[in-house]
């Protein structure tokens, strides 16, 4: 085994820091083979993966190769072993599980299965092994590790228990599937007063059960990282009861599988419903969710997370050489980076070895500041603190709802509002926006009264897309009368707009000179100062979906092309993102500009050639004044007379209704948690100051950048925005138009950069498109 060749040689003098260029040009030229295999539990998403990595390894010129049945095809060889082409990972996007199919093997355990399966590569010129599994799979990559065979890991596992990743391929779909068992169960809880005790996988990972519970503002979660203090039954019978002494008419409660109490004893479900019975007598049911949560559809993100971990591959695959150590390839922020296999491994397996402390679960200490950070936001949401032990602050805080509604709003509203009041804050809800706010349409909000707001699409207090600017006197009024001491606006790009409105007047109105924050909440994703803004992700989801049905619809007329108009304003972000999951032929877009050429029908006659035989092109709304949706189907429906037939299709409002997705419940909770947090320590810095306060960082935009959550003063953003488009001038998806294009099959050059950026070699216009 490891006196195995690389069936081709490199050219002499080529060593690690080598130009890129010259490496993809090798890659090409010499056409190594490329080997894929898969998880032994496959989660949703997986198929993506498959997909990038085959299409990536073909673009550059390699051979690849499927590998059955995980590590037994490997071992067992001959048909389970097959070369890959680009329409065998065709259709393939929505699809769950894995194609390449998946199996646990005891066989590769040993060093005469390896030996075999070795062999079985050798024989195929196989030099490049890409491994899409969880902490098993990924472990057993390590026995590979030999001179002349690149390995590179994909973490894929619904627990989202692996170190160095911010999130595994497959986490985001198994939390779709378990908030829409939540919402179902909800509504019939609801109309019998019933408690449901749901449990969910995780293994010895709390992830699935924290999240989940954040999303659905449970009312318990049991958590293996955290078990439950001593007197736990006793405390969590009072909060139940506490909560349908508010005329809550439902209770959830969720527990993790590997939950433990302080002395590492489980606590299983049918426990805590045999508790609540006894001591409650309540009418409570289980519901174990199981497998479903592996299975279905993929969310939009994990479609986008694994085809952009599957490039990646490619790449870390361009640059290896016979010396490069096995590399996972991991999720930080929103950059796909490398770890050392090994490494990542020890950090998973390690702390399992000793006995842990019976207050901190079999990890020994939370996984990670972000786990605690979840645990510590869903405390201080689900538990309020009796009057007499909160210290009143004397602040009224109002919060108001801007622009078009976002999935999150409400989640973000209710965070804001308990936060608030758990700070000793007076919380004030202003209803139809700045129109509202002009007339006096200002309440104060309880911490009952945002109970089940978690889950709730739209905005529960309204909103307008009108600005202060005509209002800014009556608002000021308002202010004055309800003595307002900070502002929390939840919006879209009008609440940034509204900011800079209320920036300019502070030497007019000193009411104005408060704490106030922006809150990020729009399907378009243009608000400057955040990577991604509540609501977009929902959005985005109902515009995968609804390809989704359309290309199932395609499959039996056969040659047709659709064409999807996206929201979005001037901004692409949707269309390029959903052409990305939906596996579009092509999205046009304001921010990268297209002529006549790039709309050569040609393309689409040479996809009808293949087995395919339909196609999908998405636009946004604002992409070009004059090559509008219709302007495109007529074209099409023109140029493409026996051969294809054309159909368009407007999504409009639908994208920004439904329930919010789980990232949007959990971003907008723990983004608005963060906000409060902020509004309080100003208010503290104020306290002696008198009421008017003012300084660089009073108004601010709460985003999201990377993994991290920053303030970005209003003042500093004005440099950074086209107020004449309502976008950022920079934005960070557009990096990922490349990826787009080559897993559509345009016939523009990318090349890897030494930063590992796709960039673009010339344009020589477009290919016929891949297969959807």
């Amino acid at each position: 085994m490891h006196q195995a060749r690389r069936p081709h040689e490199e050219p002499s003098g080529w060593a690690r820091g080598s130009p890129l260029s010259q490496r993809v040009q090798w890659q090409r030229q010499n056409c190594p083979a490329w080997s894929l295999t898969a998880v032994p539990v496959p989660p949703a998403g997986m198929n993506a993966a498959v997909r990038a990595v085959v299409r990536m390894g073909i673009y550059v010129g390699a051979k690849v190769y499927f590998i059955y049945e995980g590590y037994q095809g490997m071992v067992d060889g001959g048909k389970n072993i097959v070369e890959a082409n680009w329409e065998s990972v065709s259709s393939i996007l929505q699809v769950g599980g894995t194609i390449i199919g998946s199996a646990r093997c005891k066989a590769f355990r040993t060093r005469e299965g390896r030996l075999k399966a070795a062999h079985n590569l050798v024989q195929r010129g196989i030099t490049n092994l890409c491994v899409i599994g969880g902490d098993g799979s990924l472990t057993g990559e390590q026995v590979e590790q030999h001179a002349h065979l690149n390995v590179v890991g994909m973490v894929g596992s619904i627990d989202n228990d692996f170190c160095g990743t911010d999130m595994t391929i497959g986490t985001d779909s198994a939390l779709h599937r378990i908030i829409e068992v939540v919402d179902a169960i909800m509504t019939t809880a609801q109309s019998h007063q019933r408690t449901f005790v749901l449990e969910v996988m995780g293994r010895h990972c709390g992830y699935l059960a924290l999240v989940s519970a954040l999303a659905c503002g449970a009312d318990w979660v049991f958590l293996p990282e955290s078990p439950p203090e001593e007197g736990w039954q006793e405390n969590m019978c009072i909060k139940l009861s506490e909560n349908r002494a508010r005329k809550k008419r439902l209770n959830i409660i969720i527990v993790a599988e590997g939950a433990i109490d302080t002395q590492n004893k489980p606590i299983t479900s049918e426990q805590i419903k045999e508790l609540v019975v006894k001591q409650l007598g309540y009418d409570t049911r289980v519901t174990i969710l199981g497998h479903v949560q592996r299975g279905g559809t993929p969310s939009a993100f994990d479609r986008i997370l694994a085809s952009r971990m599957g490039v990646e591959a490619v790449v870390a695959l361009l640059q290896a050489t016979p010396e490069t150590p096995a590399c996972v390839v991991s999720l930080s922020g929103n950059q796909a980076v490398r770890l050392p296999l090994v490494e990542c491994v020890h950090m998973v397996r390690e702390p399992l070895t000793f006995y842990p402390p019976s207050n901190l679960g079999p990890y020994g200490a939370f996984p990670s500041r972000s786990f605690e950070s979840n645990l510590n936001t869903y405390k201080r949401l689900a538990i309020k603190l009796p009057d007499d032990q909160i210290v009143k602050s004397n602040c009224n805080v109002a919060v108001i709802n801007v622009g078009a509604p976002a999935a999150g709003m409400n989640a973000a509203v209710r965070s804001a509002v308990r936060v608030g009041i758990a700070d000793g804050h007076k919380m004030l809800a202003i209803y139809d926006g700045f129109e509202g706010f002009a007339k006096g349409q200002i309440k104060e909000i309880g911490w009952g009264d945002v109970g089940g707001w978690t889950g709730q699409g739209g905005s529960i207090l309204g909103t307008k897309r009108t600005l202060p600017g005509k209002s800014l006197e009556d608002i000021a009024t308002q202010m004055r009368k309800h003595s307002i001491n900070a502002l929390l606006i939840i919006g879209g790009f009008e609440a940034f707009e509204s900011a800079v409105l209320f920036a300019d007047a502070c030497g007019r109105h000193q009411e104005f000179c408060i704490p106030i924050c922006i809150l990020p909440a729009t399907i378009s994703n243009n608000v400057p100062g955040t990577d991604l803004s509540m609501g977009c992700d929902t959005g985005l989801n109902a515009v995968v979906e609804t390809c989704d049905r359309i290309k199932q619809s395609a499959s039996g007329t056969k040659r047709r092309v659709f064409i999807i108009e996206t929201m979005g304003g001037y901004c692409g972000y949707l269309a390029n993102m959903g052409g990305l999951a939906a596996g579009a032929d092509a999205a046009y877009i304001f921010e990268e500009p297209f002529d006549i050429r790039d709309l050569q029908v040609c393309r689409r006659h040479g996809k009808m050639k293949t087995t395919i035989q339909r196609g999908l092109v998405l636009r946004n709304e604002s992409c070009s004044e004059n090559y509008t949706t219709d302007f495109i189907y007529q074209l099409y429906s023109e140029e493409g007379k026996g051969v294809f037939d054309c159909r368009k299709n407007v999504l409009g409002h639908m994208q920004q209704g439904g329930a919010p997705s789980p990232f949007d419940r959990n971003f907008g909770t723990k983004i608005s948690a963060r906000a409060m947090q902020w509004i309080s320590t100003k208010l503290k810095e104020a306290s002696g100051k008198g009421r008017r306060f003012m300084s660089d960082d009073s108004i601010c935009v709460l985003g999201i950048s990377k993994r991290n959550l920053l303030f970005r003063p209003v003042a500093q953003l004005r440099k950074e925005t086209d107020f004449e488009h309502r976008i950022p001038k920079e934005q960070w998806w557009l990096k990922l138009r490349p990826l787009m294009k080559i897993l559509a099959k345009y016939e523009a050059s990318y090349e890897v950069s030494d930063s590992h950026q796709l960039e673009p070699v010339h344009h020589r216009g477009h290919e016929e498109p891949a297969a959807i």
